[in-house]
């Protein structure tokens, strides 16, 4: 087939943007040929439970699934009763991004919470943890918070253990989407379990699609105590159940099992920095949020953000004129540089 794009050319719209990891495919190809067991009963699904347990403890389950959307809702419907509700940032993915499928396809409420750098605390769940046993409210059972957050910010290990220590006070399960899990380990130079499984975390929706896959998300169950031994029969109601699972698996063992989610989620983020460093000494440019791992949030001057998108694609995020460069594992010095120019150059013009 002949491409129908430009592959050399990069954005920064989204790190869903980027293409496939050469490793990633290489891993695709090798778990081709052949006929293995369907639906999970493969040895690359079986492997990849033991590399979950590795990385997030003997307890830890592995479940791979399709998507994002579907990993979440999938995660947050096994820790809730019908009657349930998730306590979530009013940036959360969950309510802004995945349109009604928590409510429609979850069959839960969301209780969100203002914040103002993406990151939820004890202090602020509090506001929505209320009205246990007052039967017209829905009741609030879960709290998700994202690492790293919908606005670039990072949760630390003590930030997450605050919150968990707060869900066990109250018998709440804590969930994390981890679309971008491996960015933040990699800006706070921790493992994976640190950050989840020893910070308290219950259930964990990890990313791979953003990090270099060619699809999948994976539901890691952390604390099986509090999560549904129904999750085999959610997942294939939730439409995320693959035959060819073992497409899904390989391509996580090849992003955990020899620290490539590491690599990978380091040069997305150096390259952010690069940026960042870049955008602080043009004059009329506004950094909006701390930025903390490959996701970065300005303001440009009035007129500059379309014609910087003659060169390269990227997000508005508001109506206030704030604008999303993201960052991904394909992101090189060059591209950066390349939009630093850009952006001087139309300043200049306007």
């Amino acid at each position: 087939m002949k491409p129908l794009h430009n592959p050399e050319k990069t954005s920064f719209a989204s790190d869903n943007y980027a293409g496939v990891h050469p490793e990633i495919l290489a891993a695709l190809a090798a778990a081709n040929g052949g006929h293995v067991g369907a639906y999970g009963n493969d040895p690359y699904t079986q492997q990849l439970q033991e590399i979950i347990k590795r990385e997030f403890g003997e307890q830890a389950e592995a479940w791979p699934v399709w998507n994002g959307t579907g990993a979440n809702v999938l995660a947050l419907q096994a820790c809730l009763p019908r009657w349930g509700a998730v306590i979530c940032a009013e940036s959360a993915h969950i309510n802004v991004d995945e349109s009604t499928a928590p409510q429609a396809v979850g069959g839960f409420k969301l209780w969100t919470i203002a914040t103002a750098d993406g990151k939820l605390t004890p202090e602020l769940i509090s506001r929505e943890a209320h009205g246990y046993g007052f039967e017209h409210r829905a009741q609030p059972l879960v709290v998700s918070i994202t690492q790293s957050t919908e606005l670039g910010t990072v949760y630390t290990s003590e930030e997450i253990r605050a919150i968990s220590a707060y869900c066990r006070e109250q018998g709440i399960v804590l969930h994390m989407d981890g679309a971008r899990l491996a960015n933040a380990a990699a800006a706070l130079g921790v493992s994976l379990r640190e950050i989840t499984t020893d910070a308290g975390v219950d259930i964990l929706s990890f990313g791979g699609t953003k990090n270099g896959l060619l699809f999948g998300e994976c539901v890691v169950v952390l604390n099986p105590r509090k999560v549904s031994d129904g999750l085999i029969y959610l997942r294939k109601l939730n439409l995320q159940l693959a035959s060819k699972m073992r497409f899904l698996s390989a391509q996580f063992i090849a992003l955990l099992e020899d620290g490539l989610w590491l690599k990978s989620a380091r040069q997305a983020n150096a390259m952010a920095a690069r940026l960042v460093q870049g955008l602080q000494q043009i004059e009329g440019v506004a950094l909006v949020y701390p930025p903390q791992a490959n996701g970065v949030f300005v303001r440009l001057p009035n007129g500059v953000a379309g014609k910087v998108r003659e060169h390269t694609a990227f997000y508005d995020w508001d109506n206030e004129g704030t604008v999303r460069l993201m960052c991904s594992f394909d992101t090189h010095e060059e591209d950066v540089d390349a939009l630093l120019q850009a952006i001087r150059a139309a300043i200049e013009a306007v």
